[in-house]
C-alpha cells in the first residue's frame, strides 16, 4: 500500500511540472525591466515602397501622411515624390518635384506644408529650396537657402519655422538657419552648440547627422568629421533661442552608462513615438542593426528591438506619433524598396 502511495505522489509532481512546462508562450514572456533585459518593441515588414528602390531620399510627415522625396537609385539621382498613408498601409505618387533631380537634400514639415532643399544633384551641391502643398499637390520655390550650398545637412520644423544647419560643401560645417514660411526670408541663429557651460565649447561640426523634435525641443546627435563620429547629442528650444548640451551618445563620458551604450554614427534615422524617440541604421565603420530608446525626461538612452530588415544607410522615416517607419536605403550595393513599422509595445519573438 505504501508502494502504491508514493507512486501517485510520483505521478502528481510530474503532472505539475508537465503542466508548468507546457504553459503558453505568451504567459511566458517577461515584463519590460526584469532579471533577462528581454528587449523591447518588435518590426514588423508592411507594404514595398511602390517606387524603384534607392537611397539618400528625403522625408517629412504632415498628420497620417508621410512623404519621400527624391533620393539616388544608384545610376541617377531622382524627383519622383510619393505619399504613404501609415494607417492604410498604401502609397500615392504625387506631383513631381520641379527642381533638379538630387540626393542628401533635408526636408521638414511646418504648418501642414512640406519644405525641401539643398542636397547633391552629382555634379554640384545645391541651395535651392522649395514649398510642396499636400492639398493642392503642387510646389512653389521659395527664397534660396542662406547658407553655402551643401549636401548632409540636417533639418526640423518646430512652430512655424523651419531650422536647417550643418552638412558638408567643401568642409563639414554647424552653422544654423531659420526661414519663417510667412516672410519667406531666413535668419543665421546660433550655430550647433554655441557656447555651453561644458568645457565651455561649442558643438561638433558634421555631416549625415540626426534630428527629432519633441514636445517642440529640437535633437540632433551623431554624424561624422574628419572621419571622427560626433559624440556630442545637442537640443534646442526656439523659444529660448539656446542649444543646450545633452549627455555623450557613447559611455566614454559617464560611468553611470551600461558597457554597450553607443549610439555613434553617420546616416541613421529617428522617430517619435509617444513622447520618445527611437534611433536606428546608419553607420560606424560598419552597418547598424541597432535601435536605441530616448527619453528626455531623463536624458539616457535604452536598447530596444534590433532592426529586422538588412542593415543600410541613406534611409528615410515616417511617424505620427503613435507609429514609427523606416523606408528604404542601400547596403553596399543593393538598394531597397521595403518599409518596416516599429512597435514599442509588443516584444519580439526572436528576442528571447
Amino acid at each position: 500500500m505504501k508502494t502504491l502511495n508514493k507512486l501517485f505522489s510520483y505521478l502528481m509532481i510530474l503532472s505539475s511540472v508537465l503542466m508548468l512546462s507546457c504553459k503558453d508562450n505568451d504567459d511566458m514572456v517577461p515584463d519590460e525591466g526584469e532579471e533577462n533585459n528581454v528587449p523591447i518593441g518588435k518590426w514588423s515588414r508592411v507594404s514595398d515602397f511602390d517606387g524603384v528602390p534607392r537611397s539618400g531620399a528625403s522625408s517629412f510627415t504632415i498628420g497620417n501622411k508621410g512623404y519621400l522625396l527624391c533620393g539616388y537609385d544608384g545610376k541617377k539621382c531622382l524627383s519622383d515624390v510619393w505619399e504613404y498613408d501609415m494607417e492604410r498601409d498604401i502609397w500615392t505618387q504625387k506631383a513631381a518635384f520641379p527642381g533638379t533631380s538630387r540626393h542628401l537634400a533635408v526636408a521638414m514639415a511646418v504648418d501642414g506644408k512640406g519644405y525641401f532643399g539643398t542636397g547633391y544633384d552629382g555634379t554640384d551641391r545645391l541651395n535651392d529650396f522649395w514649398e510642396y502643398d499636400p492639398v493642392a499637390n503642387s510646389w512653389t520655390q521659395k527664397a534660396d537657402f542662406l547658407g553655402s550650398a551643401r549636401h548632409g545637412a540636417v533639418a526640423f520644423g518646430i512652430g512655424n519655422k523651419g531650422y536647417l544647419g550643418c552638412g558638408y560643401d567643401e568642409a563639414c560645417l554647424k552653422d544654423f538657419y531659420a526661414f519663417t514660411p510667412l516672410s519667406n526670408s531666413w535668419v543665421q541663429i546660433a550655430s550647433i552648440g554655441g557656447l555651453d557651460t561644458i568645457d565651455n565649447i561649442g558643438g561638433s561640426k558634421r555631416k549625415g547627422a540626426t534630428s527629432f523634435v519633441i514636445n517642440d525641443i529640437a535633437y540632433v546627435c551623431g554624424g561624422i568629421n574628419n572621419g571622427n563620429y560626433a559624440e556630442d547629442f545637442w537640443k534646442y528650444d526656439p523659444a529660448a533661442e539656446k542649444w543646450t548640451r545633452l549627455r555623450d551618445i557613447s559611455d566614454t563620458s559617464d560611468d553611470s552608462y551600461d558597457d554597450d551604450y553607443d549610439m555613434l554614427g553617420t546616416d541613421k534615422v529617428a522617430f517619435v513615438i509617444g513622447g520618445a524617440a527611437y534611433l536606428t541604421c546608419g553607420g560606424s565603420g560598419s552597418l547598424r542593426l541597432e535601435t536605441w530608446k530616448y527619453v528626455p525626461q531623463t536624458d539616457l538612452w535604452e536598447s530596444v528591438a534590433r532592426f529586422k530588415g538588412t542593415s543600410r544607410t541613406g534611409t528615410v522615416s515616417f511617424s505620427n506619433g503613435g507609429r514609427g517607419f523606416v523606408v528604404t536605403g542601400k547596403n553596399s550595393t543593393n538598394y531597397f524598396d521595403d518599409i518596416w513599422e516599429f512597435d514599442p509595445d509588443e516584444y519580439d519573438d526572436d528576442d528571447y
